[in-house]
């Protein structure tokens, strides 16, 4: 539950330090907001990239700029600058660099769990419920559309995809060509961010399959691990047009709730040991 509280960035006790540069990092229950500091000269490529270990940045920041000036480039080489005022939303894949002689500052809302922390420091374990979709028949699709029809319908099933997924409280942690994987604290949550979104790309000619499972993961830059998220892959591959899966996990979890489930039998999961029993979540 929300509660009345503030934080001070000059009294943080977490403060992340790299070349020409720093993050302070406050907590508001499960809210993690950090104040980047780059000086100039600075550059993520130059001064962040030997202590992600990743070829770009992939944290997905968004935040507001107090001060100076940072110019960031996608991989297909669009660029933005960005100064006091603007508000931001940079994508996971990209490259950024402080410009002029004054240091860019900027609060961010979005990436400041791990962001700048050393690879031995990032792998933090937490519980969560795991969605992911898939659009079915999507080669099919994309191959009577078109590559520019294909790409417009995608950006739109990201879109209302994403809408499902905040509505319920849910992360998005990635898109994955032709599907999405989220992760949420509540297993009701990632049901019923599943039935949601199957809904809404209904009304774009979309039907997806989703599976759903729930387990401790480890978050990395971007990206989840761990047995769950293969889990709930599986289960989705099982799912026929439309059809929402859980594990049994997830349907334990969600006794007494107003969620009905039909059982979907015993399966065996490519790679992973062990029968396991499936639901499917009822209209």
């Amino acid at each position: 539950m929300a509660r009345l509280q503030r934080r001070r960035f000059s009294e943080s006790a977490d403060v992340r330090r790299f070349p020409r540069g720093r993050v302070d990092v406050v907590e508001l229950d499960d809210i993690v907001v950090g104040r980047m500091t780059y000086e100039p000269g600075w550059r993520w490529s130059t001064d962040v990239k030997p202590i992600a270990g990743t070829p770009t940045c992939q944290y997905h920041h968004v935040g507001i700029t107090l001060e100076g000036q940072l110019r960031v480039q996608m991989p297909d080489g669009t660029e933005l600058e960005l100064g006091p005022g603007d508000v931001f939303d940079i994508p996971p894949g990209h490259d950024a660099w402080v410009v002029g002689d004054n240091p860019w500052v900027s609060v961010d809302f979005e990436a400041m769990r791990t962001y700048g922390r050393e690879a031995d420091q990032r792998d933090e374990r937490v519980l969560a419920s795991i969605l992911f979709t898939d659009i079915v028949e999507s080669t099919e699709i994309a191959g009577g559309l078109g590559a520019a029809r294909w790409r417009e319908l995608l950006a739109q099933h990201n879109e209302l995809a994403e809408r499902a997924v905040d509505r319920y409280r849910g992360v998005l942690v990635k898109t994955t060509g032709d599907g999405i994987l989220a992760r949420f604290e509540s297993a009701e949550g990632a049901v019923r961010a599943g039935v949601a979104a199957r809904d809404v790309l209904k009304t774009v000619d979309l039907e997806i399959r989703a599976g759903i499972h729930a387990g401790e993961v480890s978050l990395a830059a971007g990206d989840i691990r761990g047995l769950p998220v293969h889990l709930a892959a599986r289960i989705m591959a099982l799912g026929g047009p439309g059809e929402i899966l859980v594990s049994s996990t997830v349907r334990d979890l969600l006794d007494g709730t107003s969620l009905a489930f039909e059982d979907r039998g015993t399966h065996e999961l490519k790679g992973i040991p062990g029968a396991r029993t499936v639901y499917a979540v009822r209209s």
